[in-house]
């Protein structure tokens, strides 16, 4: 059975393993293009959220190189995440492609649903076997993450443009041949120092932003506009709030690796938003405060039109901004967002930041009330 499953970020490279390790051909699925986005588009409901119609769109052209099945994680709670599946589904049906859909549902504390989930579609591999392949997806994610976000801060400083881009394509390949786990930290290692190669230019001190807002847009940088090294190239050190192996563990229902940061995150969530409605509404919020208690100049959510989580949490960031002395940009992308006027804006707000910077000195304990030190947000940006 030939398997494939949806682009976002590096995911390929972890899934790949274990895939291919538990005795499944796959066939990658080819980076998001705006041919991408047109296919998903014409297949998919008007309204629907941006991830959606761009998995439709990747489908369509893995099923061109010979993909039988699709693999992809599920959800649940008030996110249209949770029947993704059942709609992409009910598309590819209607286009007349034989994919079957296997689905990959959160087990909530019951690993076991999982582990079974896992056998049936891989022809009932044993639970070393299972356990060998997850370990070795698992090792490769914490590498990809470990390179990107050290990258997300040599960028910053580069001294030669798409220097940095130059040696994090490199590292992942290195992790991507890595064949076992000790291969696969020496890659990590290796890929680190190609980093630390990067010819950096003397005293710098960079802006620092931090990227929140729904997973896959921050992950995908086919969708987000390459938000990360748009921001890199203008001199800001940039860090998400999730990063691969983040989402993939909490789907894993191994979440309580991560159980004093997503205290400490609803903690600082808790004035302003004390329930979590779906997605990543909660995070967004709880993860700006924590961005402006570690002296991060600015955050920027960054979210799917009409995502209804990523609403709620846009429409508490003004009051959040205001009390943490932190500003805020909010871009609701979709089909119809160009990389021109995402980047006017980013150039805006980078330079809004940067007069803000100027006009607080070391030592200033007076908030400057000026209009550039308070809250922008700008929302709906297409």
């Amino acid at each position: 059975m030939k398997v494939t499953f949806p682009h976002m970020g590096t995911l390929w490279i972890a899934a790949k393993a274990i895939l291919e390790d538990l005795g499944l051909e796959v066939v990658i699925p080819p980076r998001p293009t705006r041919e991408t986005m047109t296919l998903g588009v014409r297949h998919a409901p008007e309204f629907a959220c941006l991830p959606l119609k761009v998995n439709v769109g990747n489908y369509i052209e893995a099923f061109e190189r010979g993909a039988e099945a699709i693999v992809m994680a599920g959800g649940v709670g008030p996110c249209r995440f949770g029947y993704y599946a059942q709609v992409e589904r009910e598309i590819l049906d209607d286009l007349g492609f034989p994919y079957r859909m296997i689905v990959l549902e959160p087990p909530k504390g019951h690993l076991s649903d999982l582990i079974n989930e896992i056998k049936d579609f891989t022809g009932q591999r044993s639970l070393m076997r299972i356990y060998r392949a997850v370990r070795l997806g698992l090792e490769k994610l914490t590498a990809l993450d470990a390179v990107e976000r050290r990258a997300g801060y040599v960028r910053a400083e580069e001294a030669d443009k798409g220097a940095t881009s130059h040696a994090v394509q490199k590292a992942m390949a290195l992790i991507d041949r890595a064949a076992l786990v000790g291969d696969i930290r020496a890659a990590r290692g290796r890929g680190l120092e190609l980093l630390e190669e990067v010819p950096r230019r003397p005293d710098q001190r960079p802006l620092r932003v931090g990227l929140v807002g729904e997973v896959y847009m921050l992950l995908e940088p086919s969708v987000n506009l390459d938000i990360e090294r748009q921001l890199g190239e203008m001199g800001v050190a940039v860090e998400r709030h999730v990063y691969l192996n983040d989402w993939v563990r909490s789907h894993l229902a191994l979440d309580f690796l991560r159980m004093d940061h997503e205290r400490e995150m609803r903690r600082a969530a808790e004035p302003y938003l004390r329930h979590w409605v779906g997605g990543h509404g909660l995070e967004t919020i709880g993860n700006a405060v924590l961005y402006a208690r570690r002296g991060f100049d600015g955050a920027i959510q960054v979210a799917p039109l009409t995502c209804m989580p990523e609403i709620v949490a846009r429409s508490l960031l003004p009051v959040v901004s205001q009390d943490v002395d932190l500003p805020v940009l909010t871009l609701f992308l979709d089909e119809h967002s160009g990389e021109a006027g995402v980047r006017t804006r980013l150039e805006a707000f980078v330079d809004l930041l940067t007069r803000r910077r100027e006009r607080k000195r070391p030592g200033d304990n007076e908030r400057v009330q000026s209009g550039e030190t308070r809250l922008e947000v700008i929302g709906d940006q297409r």
